[in-house]
């Protein structure tokens, strides 16, 4: 079954600079700001589903422009603070595109929204995908990572599967804003780790040109 289907075409979003979701993946959220604690709100007491999209520019207006692609998620976890912050966990379902915006007068935006261009995104975690063909990349980017000081558990990474790993690593990568939504946007993850490798290739041959000229 085609559980896209099966979700809202109109969804409340959360727009997050330099922050994708994909499918299959969770992330740890706090939430602070009035309209997105009403959103929460609303989503908890319906279908427990926001819409996590980026921005195109970092910048301090009301309304920024947004890419045209997100990633539907579902709150699986939700935890109140003593001060009223929400502490939630998301678990990607689907990537969506943006079809427009919808007017309303709430604190938060909402967005119509379509999800045929990903219609496989429910079985994309299956793909059969050898983990060997990925240990170069791997070690290429344990290599940038330590250069830019980051930290990641590589064990726990390196146990699940292929797809969540591209994925959790394309979520966590010191990429620009514009190279993860590349990402985001791949149709499968032969794509995606192809493009993932195109942009690492990047990074590490500047390093070993600032190295050079040192």
């Amino acid at each position: 079954m085609d559980i896209s289907n099966n979700l809202p075409t109109k969804i409340p979003i959360f727009p997050l600079t330099n922050f994708i979701v994909f499918p299959e993946t969770t992330v740890p959220l706090n939430i602070f700001e009035p309209r997105y604690l009403q959103m929460i709100d609303d989503s908890m007491s319906s279908n427990r589903l926001i819409g996590m999209i980026q921005p195109k520019k970092v910048n301090s207006s009301k309304k920024q422009d947004l890419f045209d692609v997100g990633c539907v998620c579902r709150i699986v976890s939700f935890n109140e603070t003593d001060d009223g912050r929400y502490i939630i966990i998301i678990k990607g379902i689907n990537r969506f595109k943006k079809i427009q915006e919808i007017e309303n007068s709430k604190l938060y935006r909402e967005l119509n929204v379509d999800y045929k261009s990903y219609s496989n995104d429910e079985t994309a975690g299956l793909e059969k995908f050898d983990f060997s063909k990925i240990k170069k990349m791997l070690d290429e980017l344990k290599m940038l990572f330590q250069k830019r000081g980051y930290q990641i558990n590589w064990k726990d990474l390196e146990q699940q599967n292929v797809y969540q790993t591209i994925s959790a690593l394309s979520m966590a990568s010191p990429f620009s804003i514009l190279e993860k939504q590349i990402l985001l946007e791949t149709k499968n993850l032969e794509e995606r780790k192809l493009k993932f490798e195109e942009i690492l290739n990047t990074y590490n041959t500047d390093y070993s040109n600032i190295k050079t000229l040192q």
